[in-house]
């Protein structure tokens, strides 16, 4: 009997390899939190649809395990099947809309650079508990729907999921500065969002 909650990660992955699926129950386990918030998150407005891809990066990954890497990290892999999972989903939706994000001069990053610094700055620390008002939940939600995917995912993985820009340009395959500028447009477009809906 394995005491899986328990074991490294590494044995876990080596069994799930093999096809041990109680292993691999165990790998979930460690990582559906996760999944399930970014595919929420991503999906905003669409439990449905955030349910799909949450079941499907699972069952994915479980297909696809046997070809995993073990010197590559299981939580980037998952984060990347769910996010492409989330970016198909998108492109076959009509409609998906395109808003124009155009730099802002104002703001500068931790690095000195443009940039907005995050929305809530403790994203990272749990979207439940960053959102505790209803109606700034609902805002949050309201204006992370009408992001466009491309930005949602990038935004999503750095402020809400606590990735670094490092992290989320390997689950993103893109360049760290392209992180960098997609968060950036992503979050003044938030902010802008979010300042209407407080104003009113």
């Amino acid at each position: 009997m394995y005491h899986c909650a328990m074991e490294p990660e590494a044995e876990l992955i080596a069994r799930s390899k093999k096809g041990d699926g109680k292993s691999f129950s165990s790998l979930v386990a460690r990582y559906e939190d996760r999944i399930f918030n970014l595919a929420h998150k991503v999906c905003a407005g669409m439990p449905a649809e955030a349910e799909d891809v949450y079941q499907e990066t699972f069952l994915t990954a479980f297909k696809k395990m046997p070809h995993f890497r073990e010197d590559s990290n299981l939580g980037t892999w998952l984060y990347r099947i769910a996010s492409n999972l989330c970016w198909m989903r998108f492109r076959k939706k009509r409609g998906e809309p395109v808003v124009p994000l155009l730099d802002h001069p104002h703001y500068r990053d931790e690095d000195g650079e443009p940039g907005s610094g995050p929305i809530f700055r403790d994203w990272s620390d749990g979207p439940e508990e960053l959102s505790r008002k209803k109606a700034l939940r609902e805002a949050v939600e309201a204006a992370l729907g009408d992001l466009p995917v491309d930005y949602r995912l990038v935004v999503v993985l750095r402020d809400i999921q606590g990735l670094s820009s490092e992290e989320t340009a390997q689950v993103m395959k893109l360049s760290v500065a392209a992180v960098k500028s997609r968060l950036h447009r992503g979050r003044l477009f938030l902010r802008d969002r979010l300042d209407k809906v407080a104003v009113s």
